[in-house]
């Protein structure tokens, strides 16, 4: 019947890791950058907040923009654009410059999220829904986790600047492989069999969500389902920028790691975090077709690594040694990771397909709002309230009130045509 959808799950994967790549460069170099620039912890708090200032607008933007011109238009600007703002880092000489190049560089990095969940929702059966989300978003923390050694060991041996540039290559060649190999639609693909077409438009038209399209955008917007999914996407992303910004910082100030020993630690939680998308989009989906209630499996999914990762993160304020603190936030890293694929699945269980790139973005706006947030309150926190375990103690409590926000907010009977049965005969 064909598979060419996984050539373009494929693309996606790498997409994500390079943008988290890109995305986690700066704290990786951060204790040479804020060495050579002359940074405070404040001062670089707000440097990393600064990146979600553009982000957040434009996710929204992005997302509204790939259900009207399609994601294959989307992507290619979001991905040249965030790759050459990431080289540009290279080229900056102080706190102010550094600032706006940041901002600049959330912009172009906004859309890649909701453009990536509309590709699959266009792409895709809506069977494999949850495990190509888990599949393609795993691409994200293997890029946090490629990070560390080569941003770590070619700022080393070549310095911090050189870093920036090499990986701000890497998304142009990737922009030209988008270009030349994928498609909006799978029906304008000369390599897309008119078998595997017609499954993908079938399963996608099976369904019935329970959100209606009827009303305003605004209107839409509103309902207390996508409010309660933007803040439970909100609490995951406290902890996983939290994470991506300060992690690096916290190995070597609170656990005295070098930076060798840093970039190397430092993958562990985004290795398991790949765990944790797969394995989330694989659970959902299997539950899925056992209970034949989509919604009801991903929202379990999402609340119960809510759960966990709150755990984790608060246990790190006891932990006794530095193994201890690292086993936590190794898991907290699976558990966190579920949160997003499970929360991107319910926003195409809640919504009709030509609501899923806005509905998406409005969510993920909501939702980075923690970026603003977090790296600042983190950077003030350590520097006057009490180090690194008050921090750590605030992103559990963050990652609880996602969860109760989550049982609150999301509910309805998705209904279907026909059960969900899996995608066997393809």
């Amino acid at each position: 019947m064909g598979r060419y959808r996984y050539v373009v799950a494929a693309l996606l994967f790498v997409a994500g890791m390079i943008n988290y790549m890109d995305r986690a460069a700066l704290a990786v170099a951060a204790p040479l950058v804020r060495h050579d620039l002359h940074l405070s912890p404040s001062q670089l708090g707000l440097i990393f907040s600064t990146f979600f200032f553009g982000y957040t607008i434009f996710t929204f933007v992005g997302g509204t923009l790939a259900d009207r011109y399609g994601p294959k238009r989307i992507f290619t600007w979001a991905m040249a654009g965030w790759s050459v703002a990431c080289a540009a880092t290279a080229g900056m000489t102080g706190f102010v410059s550094l600032l706006a190049c940041r901002a600049v560089f959330g912009v172009g990095e906004a859309p890649m999220c909701t453009t990536t969940t509309k590709t699959i929702s266009n792409w895709f059966p809506r069977e494999e829904t949850g495990t190509m989300i888990g599949v393609t978003f795993a691409g994200q923390p293997i890029g946090s986790a490629l990070a560390g050694p080569i941003v770590g060991f070619v700022a080393l041996a070549y310095g911090w600047r050189v870093s920036f540039l090499v990986i701000g290559v890497l998304g142009l060649l990737w922009v030209l492989a988008w270009r030349l190999l994928v498609t909006d639609l799978p029906g304008q693909h000369p390599r897309v069999s008119a078998a595997e077409a017609r499954l993908i438009t079938e399963s996608r038209a099976a369904y019935m969500p329970p959100e209606r399209e009827t009303g305003s955008l605004f209107s839409f917007l509103m309902r207390r389902s996508v409010i309660a999914v933007g803040v439970s996407l909100f609490a995951a992303n406290y902890v996983i920028y939290f994470f991506m910004s300060w992690l690096p910082t916290y190995l070597t100030d609170a656990l005295h790691l070098d930076i060798q020993h840093m970039a190397i630690i430092s993958m562990i939680p985004w290795m398991c975090g790949a765990v944790g998308y797969i394995g989330g989009g694989l659970i959902s989906d299997g539950l899925a077709r056992r209970s034949g209630n989509a919604l009801a499996s991903r929202k379990a999914v999402a609340m119960a690594s809510l759960f966990g990762v709150s755990a984790c993160v608060i246990g790190v304020v006891f932990a006794q040694s530095a193994v201890a603190a690292v086993t936590l936030i190794a898991i907290a890293g699976l558990f966190v990771t579920a949160i997003p694929q499970a929360t991107w699945g319910i926003v195409q269980e809640l919504v009709p397909q030509s609501r899923v790139g806005a509905v998406g973005g409005f969510t993920h706006l909501l939702s980075n709002i923690s970026g603003i947030i977090g790296p600042t309150v983190t950077g003030f926190t350590v520097q006057y309230l009490g180090g690194y375990g008050s921090s750590f103690a605030v992103a559990g409590a963050v990652g609880l009130v996602g969860l109760a926000v989550m049982a609150w907010g999301v509910r309805g009977q998705a209904v279907a045509t026909t059960r969900l049965v899996g995608v066997q005969q393809a």
